[in-house]
């Protein structure tokens, strides 16, 4: 951009990037929080997001940084494997996705059906918000969403009589205060972020009246908040369970970011996203977060969609908004450790909520009650199961549906003007879903008949209906039946080849 450029946009940009810093600097902290690491963890990444992906990033209006969609999956990591073995997993995934992005496979990403992904944002939504409720009481989460839920109660009788109650109404009323800021807040103000000013004002309360709660812990140095990948710990990506730890890490980071980077480019009219690159850059970025042991990222629609509306044009405001996170920890780390992490986890309640998107399950009703079936299904299997059974329980019914549209076959039986003569008419594609009712029809044929059966209406047939018709024709061809296979048009629809048997022809 030349310098007459960037000074004519520059006011414009360093003032969204102001927004989008407020709007980050909650959510980064609150993120780590819930994906049970240093809220400092959190604010590394948010600025690699910002300094970093923001320069080489393909969408330019897209904010990256630490996910709730991610928070769940980096639990369960951390819990299970350790936090020293989050930097191998994250250097791997970026890696994948910074090969995806260079081989152009960005659009494949894309390819994931919304009620897979709207249901797997719906069951994070619903395991955040089981878990930080928890956090709201200053308790500790529990491993699973059903431990948080049955343990919900246990957790307020102890707070009772603790300061957790206090805990819990800062909470609470972070969360009123975003509810409360988002309905009424006047438009003059709409560029003010409900969360900065929830945990700002729940902040100022609990300092004013002195409140016995747990706090953020910022270290004076952020270099401390540093944990260096040790070339050692690369060695344990042998285990299988890291492996695949990985490309889940890879792939829902990747499905996250490009679905968001779409949805950006519908709120503006300016440069349009390449979307390899904004996959290569998460790649660098997700290398950078594994090399110093912080939260993966992604393109996140709530930090973006403020940038946006903030009136942001160019990539420059991303990058500021990294430099103010930046600046406010190494100057202000001592303003952090006011907050309390009752508040910030308000906010990922609340956020939380949102995930669980009941307009987009409506909005798939359009397309019959199959994709909601797919919501429902992935979002409780990750609620009862965990992120990976939860998504490919998707990926399955997604791939059911296809197989069920694919194969519909409309079979009839037609008599025929001679005697003895009938046609077996099949309209659509055979395939081995159809086997059991194409078997039904051929057994009501009677004995001695000439079946005639015609493939030009036939999309495709595959191997087992062909095995079939082959097989009904030997089989009753002693008893004066006989099979005629008519094969126009069958080199572009057949899979394999008619065999001439006994009792069994092809015409045409």
């Amino acid at each position: 951009m030349r310098a007459a450029q960037l000074k004519a946009v520059l006011p414009r940009e360093l003032l969204a990037s102001v927004v989008v810093f407020l709007v980050a600097l909650p959510l980064c902290m609150g993120i780590a929080i819930a994906s049970g690491l240093p809220p400092a963890k959190g604010l590394i990444t948010g600025i690699i997001g910002g300094l970093v992906v923001g320069w080489l990033a393909g969408s330019p209006l897209q904010v990256s940084g630490p996910a709730a969609g991610l928070a769940v999956l980096v639990f369960e990591l951390v819990r299970q494997h350790g936090i020293e073995m989050l930097g191998p997993i994250l250097l791997l995934a970026g890696f994948l996705q910074l090969v995806a992005g260079r081989l152009k496979l960005g659009c494949w990403f894309r390819v994931t059906a919304p009620a897979v992904v709207y249901g797997m944002l719906a069951g994070i939504g619903v395991l955040i918000v089981l878990s930080q409720i928890h956090v709201m009481l200053d308790a500790k989460p529990q491993p699973s969403g059903l431990d948080n839920l049955t343990a919900f109660p246990s957790a307020v009788a102890q707070a009772l009589p603790s300061f957790g109650w206090q805990a819990g109404l800062l909470g609470l009323s972070t969360i009123a205060v975003m509810w409360l800021w988002e309905k009424f807040r006047p438009h003059s103000l709409r560029f003010v972020p409900g969360a900065l000013l929830g945990v700002g004002l729940a902040t100022a309360a609990s300092l004013l009246l002195a409140l016995q709660v747990k706090r953020v812990e910022v270290p004076a140095n952020l270099a401390e908040a540093i944990d260096w990948l040790k070339p050692a710990d690369l060695m344990s990506l042998a285990d299988p369970t890291l492996l695949i730890a990985a490309f889940a890490v890879a792939f829902i980071a990747s499905a996250e970011t490009l679905l968001s980077a779409a949805a950006v480019d519908r709120m503006h009219s300016g440069v349009r996203s390449d979307f390899d690159r904004e996959l290569s850059a998460q790649g660098v970025g997700n290398m950078l977060c594994g090399l110093v042991g912080a939260l993966p990222m992604t393109g996140v629609i709530v930090r973006s969609s403020a940038n946006v509306q903030a009136g942001a044009t160019t990539r420059y405001s991303t990058i500021f908004h990294g430099l103010w996170l930046l600046a406010f920890v190494l100057l202000l780390s001592s303003v952090l450790q006011s907050i309390p992490v009752a508040s910030l986890a308000g906010v990922l309640v609340y956020t939380g909520f949102k995930l669980v998107d009941l307009k987009a399950f409506r909005g798939l009703g359009r397309y019959g009650r199959m994709p909601m079936f797919t919501y429902a299904a992935t979002a409780l299997a990750i609620i009862f199961t965990d992120l990976l059974t939860g998504v490919l329980i998707g990926f399955g019914l997604t791939m059911l549906k296809l197989a069920l549209k694919a194969s519909r076959l409309k079979i009839s039986l037609i008599d025929l003007p001679q005697e003895g003569e009938m046609e077996l008419r099949l309209v659509g594609a055979a395939t081995f879903l159809k086997v059991p009712a194409l078997t039904q029809v051929l057994g009501s044929i009677p004995h001695g008949t000439t079946v005639h059966v015609p493939l030009n209406n036939l999309s495709y047939i595959d191997h087992s209906c062909l095995e079939l018709l082959e097989e009904w024709g030997r089989a009753n061809a002693a008893k004066g039946s006989k099979l005629l296979i008519e094969s126009r048009g069958l080199k572009r629809r057949l899979e394999g080849r008619v065999r001439t048997n006994t009792g069994i022809g092809a015409a045409g």
